[in-house]
This record gives C-alpha cells, sequence and structure tokens, in this order.
C-alpha cells in the first residue's frame, strides 16, 4: 500500500479528511496528520510518505514551501493542493511546482477521491517505468560485457543506427561529478544530448554516459575533438563537470563492447587528469612507470620525529608538485599502495592503535574508489595525522604540564583556549609555555588545538548523518565559514566533499 500524509492546521478539516474516505479500499495508508509544513516535513524526514495531500495557507511553513523542502529530497513524492483562496497565483505556483491537483475548499468527497486514484496510476506508471528502465540497463550491459550475440546483437546495431559498411565508429564514456548533482540534471543533459547530431547515447547509471558516434569521423583525432567541444558545451551550458574517456574506433556492432572496454580502462585516469578533460588511448600510450617517486626514508622520518607539519608539507609537494600528468595511472596507485604498507609497518612496529586508524586493506580500497589526487592525498594525511597524534599519545616524555594541556584540549576542545589563559592557569609565562609545548609536542597549541577540533570533525563528518553547520559548533567553530577554512588546511579537502568521500 502506498503511504499518504495529510496536512492541515484547523483539527476539524485534518480529521474530517482522514474520515470521509476509505483510504484501505483506495490502496492508500495515511501514516501522518501535521497541522503545519515544519512539523509535515519532520514527520517526512522520518518516515516518507508517497502522496502528501496539503492544505496551502499554514503557520510555521505553507504548502507550497513544504512541497519544495520534500521535493529536494524526492522528486517522485505526489502532491494534491487543498485551499480556501481562489486566487490565480496560488494556482500557478502549484502547476509549476508539479502538482496532481489544485482543489478548493470545501472539499467534494468525490473529487478527492478520483484524485488520488489517478496519483495512484501515475505512481504505478512511475514504477513501471523505472523497472523497464532497470531492465534495459541491464540488457546493454549484458551487450557490452560481450555475452550477446547474432540476432540480439543486429538489434543493438539498429537501435544505434551502425551498419558493416559505413567505415569507422567512435565510442566514449562520459562520467560526471555526482557531487551536489541532481537526477534532474542528469537527465536534463541526457535530453539534451540526444537531440545532438550523428550521436547516440546510452546511460549506464549511476555516473556515466556510453556515447556512440555515428557520423562520417576520418579518423581518432577528429573524433576526440567532436567530443571535446560536446564536452565544453554540456559543462558551460549546465554546470555539471565531466571527464570523457574515448575507445578504439570500430566497424561493426560485433567490436563495440571492445571499445566500450577500452574506453572503461582510461577511467582510471580520472585520478590523474581531472573532470574537464577528455582523453583517449593514443594519448597515454607512452607513458612510463618511473613517472612516480616516494621517498620513503624521508616521510619515515618526518612521522617518527612527529612533525605534522613537515609530514603534511611532504604530501602536499608529493601530491601537487611531483605528480605530473606524464605519470601512469598505474605508478600513481602503485607509490599509493606503497606508502599504505610504510604506514601499515609503522603502526605496527610502534604497536599504535587508534580507532581512528584504517586498517590496510579499506586504506587500499580507500586508494582505488578516489574519484581524484585530491582524494588519495586527503586519506593519507588524515591517516599521517592520526598516527603522528597517536605516537604522541603513547608518548611518557611530556612534562607534567604539557600531559595536563593535552588532557584539557581532549576534555575542553569546544571552548576558546588560548596559550594566555593556560599560562595564566599554570602560573607560567605564555611564551614559554609555548615553546615547551612547541617541543615536546612537534607543533604549536593553537595547531593541536585545530588538528584535535579538525580530528573530532573528521569522524563525525565520515561516521554520522550529522549536518556541517551542526558539527562546526558541535567541535566549538561557531563560524562555519571558518571550519571549513582550518577543516580545509588540515585535511586539504573541505568538510562537504570529505562526507561525499563516504563512498569509500
Amino acid at each position: 500500500m502506498k503511504k499518504v500524509m495529510i496536512v492541515e492546521d484547523e483539527e476539524l478539516i485534518l480529521q474530517g479528511i482522514r474520515n470521509i474516505l476509505d483510504w484501505e479500499s483506495l490502496g492508500l495508508q495515511v501514516v501522518h496528520m501535521a497541522h503545519d509544513g515544519a512539523e509535515a516535513l519532520e514527520m517526512w524526514e522520518k518516515e516518507p510518505v508517497h502522496i502528501v495531500v496539503t492544505d496551502i495557507s499554514m503557520p510555521e511553513m505553507d504548502g507550497l514551501e513544504l512541497l519544495r523542502r520534500i521535493r529536494e529530497k524526492e522528486e517522485q513524492v505526489r502532491f494534491i493542493i487543498l485551499t480556501g483562496y481562489d486566487e490565480f497565483a496560488y494556482a500557478r505556483e502549484a502547476i509549476r511546482l508539479e502538482v496532481e491537483n489544485y482543489i478548493l475548499k470545501p472539499i467534494d468527497e468525490e473529487e478527492l477521491e478520483r484524485q488520488l486514484r489517478e496519483t495512484v496510476e501515475k505512481l504505478d506508471e512511475m514504477d513501471k517505468k523505472k523497472i523497464q528502465y532497470i531492465d534495459e540497463k541491464t540488457q546493454w550491459m549484458h551487450f557490452l560485457n560481450g555475452q550477446t550475440e547474432g540476432e540480439e546483437a543486429r538489434q543493438y546495431a539498429e537501435m544505434l543506427g551502425i551498419s558493416a559498411d559505413r567505415g569507422t565508429y567512435y565510442a566514449a564514456l562520459m562520467k560526471w561529478n555526482m557531487e551536489g548533482l541532481k537526477e534532474k540534471k542528469i537527465t536534463d543533459v541526457i535530453v539534451e544530448l540526444k537531440q545532438a547530431e550523428h550521436l547516440k547515447i546510452v546511460h549506464l547509471p549511476p555516473d556515466s554516459l556510453l556515447m556512440v558516434l555515428t557520423g562520417n569521423t576520418s579518423d581518432e583525432t577528429q573524433a576526440q575533438e567532436y567530443f571535446s567541444e560536446l564536452q565544453n558545451q554540456v559543462e558551460s551550458k549546465f554546470n555539471v563537470m565531466t571527464f570523457i574517456c574515448m575507445g578504439t574506433g570500430f566497424q561493426s556492432i560485433a567490436q563495440l563492447p571492445e571499445s566500450y572496454r577500452a574506453a572503461r580502462k582510461l577511467q582510471k585516469y580520472l585520478i590523474l587528469e581531472g573532470y574537464g578533460t577528455c582523453i583517449s588511448q593514443r594519448q597515454i600510450q607512452d607513458r612510463t612507470t618511473e613517472s612516480v617517486n616516494m621517498d620513503e626514508d624521508q616521510l619515515r622520518r618526518f612521522i617518527l620525529k612527529k612533525e605534522t607539519d613537515a609530514a603534511v608539507g611532504y604530501m602536499e609537494d608529493l601530491f601537487i608538485n611531483k605528480i605530473s600528468r606524464d605519470a601512469s595511472a598505474s605508478s600513481l596507485y602503485q607509490m599509493a599502495v606503497k606508502m599504505a604498507v610504510l604506514l601499515g609497518e609503522i603502526k605496527k612496529e610502534y604497536k599504535l592503535k587508534s580507532g581512528n586508524f584504517q586498517e590496510l586493506t579499506d586504506l587500499i580500497e580507500t586508494i582505488f574508489r578516489a574519484e581524484d589526487i585530491h582524494g588519495i592525498k586527503t586519506a593519507f594525511i588524515s591517516e599521517i595525522t592520526e598516527i603522528i597524534a597517536c605516537m604522541h599519545e603513547e608518548d611518557s616524555q611530556y612534562t607534567p604540564v604539557v600531559r595536563q594541556i593535552i588532557a584539557d584540549v581532549q576534555l575542553n576542545y569546544r571552548e576558546d583556549m588560548n596559550l594566555k589563559t593556560l599560562a595564566y592557569k599554570y602560573h607560567m609565562n605564555a611564551s614559554y609555555l609555548g615553546q615547551i609545548f612547541q617541543k615536546e609536542v612537534g607543533c604549536s597549541f593553537a595547531r593541536y588545538l585545530s588538528n584535535t577540533k579538525n580530528g573530532i570533525a573528521k569522524d563525525l563528518i565520515l561516521n554520522t548523518n550529522m549536518k556541517i553547520n551542526d558539527i562546526a559548533r558541535q567541535v566549538g567553530y561557531p563560524d562555519t565559514s571558518y571550519f571549513y577554512r582550518k577543516f580545509k588546511q588540515c585535511y586539504g579537502v573541505s568538510p562537504a566533499s570529505l562526507r561525499e568521500m563516504k563512498k569509500y
């Protein structure tokens, strides 16, 4: 049964709507009854529904604002608007927001029932289309994986307009950056590309598009220029960042799976090239595995000496300045795996234990799931920072005052702490206390406090669904923009981007 929410600020009308219909006979179940939009939104977030029957004019949050807020989260929810205001402005806005209908009070029981039946039918039809859509994608993947031949293969050739006597075709995969991207925008991109001349497309959810250039193209260079221009148009018109990798040319439908697989192999170069580029096999064939070098001894020294700033600086320099676009993706991954093993050896050698460490297998999985080089860098900086912090905690050489300050930070990091107030608390000169702390801990007090806040924030981002603004306040940053700046300085990536990397 499909779930329904009724929203009406007048209790008698709310109960009346609930009781005038036999909801079960319509295949519906009323699971929420709310008195305003704010209450309704809170209920919907706890248990979403398929249909919302709502008044427009309500305190706290009106019906149209409720519609907008829910549609931001789920576009398939259907709305039936009820109102006593026979004004065109309301109706026009309701139509723009794609409500099922706009019904005036007093409510006509038969009209409401008719609208609900039509809404249920529409939802059923949407479900059927979704199932059909999934089936089509499954069939395409079956074909592209080389598991279709004969008559079935000829059907795919007809769909793409491919014949064996029309020269060379070129296929490419377009991958888009899913960060902040809504399904509606993806649909808009697909609709736009379907209108392009000499281009056939197949959506491969969640984030890729197979494009087949069916026009008379003379060579690979010309084909790549075509796809690059297409990429520029999509990014400028829809503000969607994409990465395109082009497969080998082919003459018949039987060769398309091979071209597709060649393009897929190139997708790993997103890690080096980044979004906004279009590459082909020809561009990367001369890249060597000697292009990425890591000084293991240097990095190990920085970590064992507990020099956080030096270790983070080394990582920044390595990933930003030392790894060139001429490197092969394989050499980058080899270097990253070696670094992960090195960190694992240090943790094992010094018997370091922390709930924030990643197991070696998890860290390697993070490396291979990262979409760009900054994702890999962030994962390593986070791990190295945690290793050094753990080494500090294990170090019994701290003087009593430094140990007490560290304990104070762990307990009171939300407060506005600084060396001046701590020096007053412990009856010491602030400058001298700062020197002691820097010498023993390996970084300034301000940096240690910031790292502590950001480390706790990182855990909340990765392990909870708390809003970023709430996390900022939780760790003692009342100004969210300042939190973003300090967090990015620490980990090289924004809190929002790290939340997206939970897909690791």
